[in-house]
């Protein structure tokens, strides 16, 4: 591999964490999605990256399951489940943006630090690749504890399972059978979340988890 092209996958890593951190400053759910959508847009083109300087064809096939699904069929799903819901479209969160960057900033120092000492055997990109998956990774888990919005957290999510395949393409790929299985175990969560959104605002009138907590006090 020569250094345009580790200079080009580490751009579109780099890219990744980027837009987790713009993910984590969104307080519009519409903005959430779309910026959601531009996450795994950049993921599908680094995974292709990977398939080009890999020479791994089925990587091109995760790419692609990556950009019809996740770039497209799921922000699409949510954004009509948001409007049919009608959702407040406020981001709730637990913890203001200022603190939540910084801790974001926190996580990916240390995602660095550890990851690139504890795989110092390991082929250059993998490392760099590691590292910035972990990061993404570690966003994805603040976003989820930073937001009391299940939409939100069902996102933050999803982010978090993108850095999971940031992270297995990087270190050689993944077998194509987990990844379609992956695909397909979240499609059916996205079904499975959504009705349980329906549930939720038809018998509480709200999808915000600390209005839910206080349901259930005053049931008790």
């Amino acid at each position: 591999m020569d250094r345009l092209d580790f200079d080009i996958a580490h751009m579109f890593a780099g890219g990744l964490v980027l837009v987790s951190f713009m993910l984590l400053y969104q307080d519009r759910l519409y903005a959430l999605l779309n910026m959601f959508a531009a996450q795994a847009l950049v993921l599908a083109v680094s995974v292709a990256w990977q398939a080009y300087i890999q020479d791994a064809p089925h990587l091109y096939i995760t790419a692609a399951i990556t950009l019809i699904f996740k770039a497209i069929v799921i922000p699409l799903a949510l954004h009509r489940i948001v409007g049919r819901l009608r959702i407040q479209r406020q981001v709730e969160t637990v913890v203001s943006t200022v603190p939540t960057m910084l801790a974001g900033i926190a996580l990916v120092s240390l995602s660095m630090v550890v990851m690139l000492r504890v795989t110092q055997g390991a082929d250059v990109l993998a490392r760099e690749d590691l590292a910035f998956a972990l990061s993404v990774v570690l966003l994805g888990l603040l976003m989820m504890v930073t937001r009391s919005n299940a939409v939100s957290q069902v996102v933050g999510f999803m982010s978090l399972e993108n850095g999971l395949i940031l992270a297995a393409t990087g270190a050689r790929g993944m077998p194509l059978v987990v990844e379609i299985s992956v695909a397909f175990s979240i499609l059916i969560a996205l079904i499975v979340v959504g009705i349980f959104l329906f549930r939720i605002r038809e018998r509480f009138d709200s999808v915000d988890l600390h209005a839910l907590d206080g349901s259930k006090v005053n049931r008790i």
